[in-house]
């Protein structure tokens, strides 16, 4: 027997939290060693008494953190992403934490250029870790060990997706063995075999070794499901139930919560509803705001400022009132792109529209027009990343034609998004570009994390050095 077939016949995942949590401690305290010999040049200062408590902190902190916030689990479809974005968290939530204890503690012997160092060493030990940890357990599944294997009782389209789902990638670790029930959905294509009925379920589990049940059955079929749940708890097979949201949403993000034991289905999952995200986009955005106003701001607005005055008579800056975060009404700034007319709140520029000026067309085809909304941001009327603020005309207009168009207003407006990197931007022609539209701002709504509005902003820039055909 191979060293990795040897292995797979361990059940590690008893272990593998403690596992987890002491080999954290090791990169954390391997980094604090680090970082005082990248800084220092050496350990001589380790022993100081505000270093040791900080470091026995440190340590505490970490475990609890893990612990709390669930962070050692493994999913075995996860993604690297995810990951990441986890190991971001933590880390800031422990740096904050630790920088507050430093100063309230008044340890002004601790180096916080060599905190920084150490911040950065412990992050690059955990992700650099997790990531290899991930692809060893891929190694070994894709080698066909560490398999589960797997059974699905209800051969309809929930029954259908979960195992497309789980048979994706070998490397996730399930081996779909078929599906069992007494009526197929004749609507459904079901891609593996038909085991057999309801009967034959308990004779084929004693003669094959069965990890997971997933129940994919309606409601209507709770007697069935009590005797497999029963029969589950009898032969140590770990049960699923995949219940059927389609009877209330078509939404594949819903949110599931439990006001005490009670659950509650939501439709949407909506990340900026958590405190701590939306406190890591608010600064975030007054932080990236501030920059581009310090940076920027100083040597590029008196050009724009005098080209809008050479090329064209009116103000400089053009103010309109949009639809922002619920729904509520805020002045966008804008650089005036257009000849003074009385018709800017009604009409959208449209290709070749007489009323943009020279210097305004160069303007909206680099968004160099949409700069002074980073003011918007900073009085926290607007994020730097989220849908795009709309008139109130197109608010109204559109919120009667498009029966979820008023969810794009869960967040705050933002200079740039999702749609308009995708290519949806400018003048809406047909209501279906409109639903396009929103369908992105939705999906952005449902998917946001930190990663994704540093994607956007990076394609934001990088859209800037190409022509775009909808940049009027």
């Amino acid at each position: 027997m191979s060293l990795l077939q040897n292995l797979a016949t361990y059940r590690f995942y008893r272990y593998f939290k403690m596992c987890f949590l002491l080999w954290d401690l090791v990169l954390l305290n391997s980094a604090i060693l680090f970082s005082f010999i990248i800084r220092n040049g050496s350990i001589k200062d380790i022993n100081l008494k505000e270093v040791e408590i900080i470091s026995l902190l440190s340590n505490l902190l970490w475990v609890f953190l893990l612990l709390y916030k669930n962070a050692y689990r493994i999913i075995r479809i996860e993604r690297i992403e995810s990951i990441l974005i986890r190991t971001i968290r933590l880390v800031l939530i422990h740096a904050v934490t630790i920088s507050a204890f430093v100063i309230g503690l008044k340890f002004y012997r601790i180096s916080r250029l060599r905190l920084f160092v150490f911040y950065i060493i412990f992050f690059i030990f955990l992700f650099v870790s997790r990531v290899l940890f991930m692809k060893i357990l891929k190694y070994v599944r894709a080698k066909g060990y560490n398999f589960r294997n797997v059974i699905i009782v209800g051969a309809n389209d929930t029954g259908e997706h979960i195992n497309k789902l789980l048979s994706k990638d070998l490397s996730y670790g399930y081996r779909v063995l078929g599906f069992f029930d007494d009526h197929v959905d004749p609507f459904s294509f079901i891609s593996t075999p038909l085991l057999g009925g309801f009967d034959d379920i308990p004779e084929f589990i004693v003669n094959h070794k069965i990890d997971e049940m997933y129940i994919a059955l309606h409601i209507d079929n709770i007697k069935i499901i009590n005797k497999l749940t029963a029969l589950c708890e009898r032969n140590m097979i770990r049960i699923k139930f995949i219940p059927d949201f389609q009877l209330y949403t078509k939404s594949r993000k819903v949110e599931i919560s439990f006001y005490e034991n009670t659950p509650v289905l939501m439709l949407r999952k909506e990340p900026l509803e958590l405190t701590i995200n939306r406190l890591e986009k608010k600064v975030f955005d007054v932080c990236f705001s501030f920059l581009v106003i310090v940076l920027i701001f100083p040597w590029l607005f008196p050009i724009l400022m005098l080209l809008i005055k050479l090329d064209s008579s009116g103000p400089v800056f053009f103010k309109q009132v949009r639809s922002g975060r619920d729904n509520k009404e805020f002045n966008c700034i804008k650089f005036r792109t257009m000849y003074t007319n009385k018709f800017a709140d009604e009409l959208q520029a449209t290709q070749g529209d007489i009323r943009v000026t020279k210097i305004g067309a160069f303007m909206r085809r680099t968004n160099l027009d949409e700069l002074p909304q980073f003011i918007n941001v900073l009085t926290g009327d607007m994020s730097v990343v989220g849908p795009r603020p709309h008139m109130l005309k197109h608010t109204e207009q559109y919120s009667e034609l498009i029966s979820n168009y008023l969810v794009r207003h869960y967040a705050k407006p933002g200079i740039t998004g999702w749609a308009q990197v995708n290519g949806f931007r400018g003048e809406t022609k047909e209501l279906i570009e409109m639903k396009d539209r929103v369908d992105y701002d939705i999906w952005y709504i449902e998917n946001w994390n930190f990663l994704l509005d540093l994607k956007i902003i990076y394609r934001t820039i990088f859209n800037v050095f190409r022509v775009d055909d909808n940049a009027y």
